[in-house]
């Protein structure tokens, strides 16, 4: 039996009890398949220690942040795609349109001025909802030095950003 059976074994035995877990609080039963999935999966490719004896609460709060990084995404998500549904064809909502679009294409004009590092990290910030620490992970580079790139890149969109306005 290798040293991350009991994850294995867990997960065979309450996987369900956590995708009901996450379903309810989010309302998608497939995205909670997925996310409790991504849980288990971080847990088997983390070079931490587990033990046995903390696996069960080490789970239920990764299974509550997990929830946490859904809205956070989704709310990073809206405010930066600006999804807009439009149910008439108003000038309002005309105009709303084009200003989403002006400000999208604002957005990506600044990024594309930006060192190719920092537009990186910024991206995985913005767009994917990723947390420093787990871009530092992804790109394997210094946790301090990730969060310096993307404080540079938040000044310079800002600026940019205002600049255009």
């Amino acid at each position: 039996m290798n040293d991350r059976q009991f994850i294995v074994d867990y997960y065979t035995r309450h996987h369900l009890e956590f995708v009901f877990f996450i379903a309810l609080r989010i309302g998608d039963e497939e995205e909670a398949k997925d996310l409790v999935q991504e849980l288990f999966l971080r847990l088997l490719d983390s070079r931490q220690v587990i033990m046995e004896q903390t696996l069960p609460n080490l789970v239920v709060t990764m299974a509550h942040h997990a929830v946490y990084d859904y809205y956070r995404k989704r709310r990073v998500h809206e405010e930066y795609e600006h999804y807009l549904v439009c149910n008439d064809r108003s000038e309002e909502n005309a105009e709303s349109v084009i200003s989403a679009r002006l400000l999208t294409e604002r957005m990506e004009h600044s990024l594309a001025r930006l060192p190719q590092p920092c537009r990186q990290v910024y991206r995985l910030h913005i767009y994917d909802g990723m947390k420093v620490s787990e871009i530092a992970e992804r790109l394997q580079l210094p946790y301090k030095q990730v969060e310096y790139r993307l404080g540079q890149a938040r000044k310079v969109v800002r600026r940019m950003l205002r600049q255009a306005v």
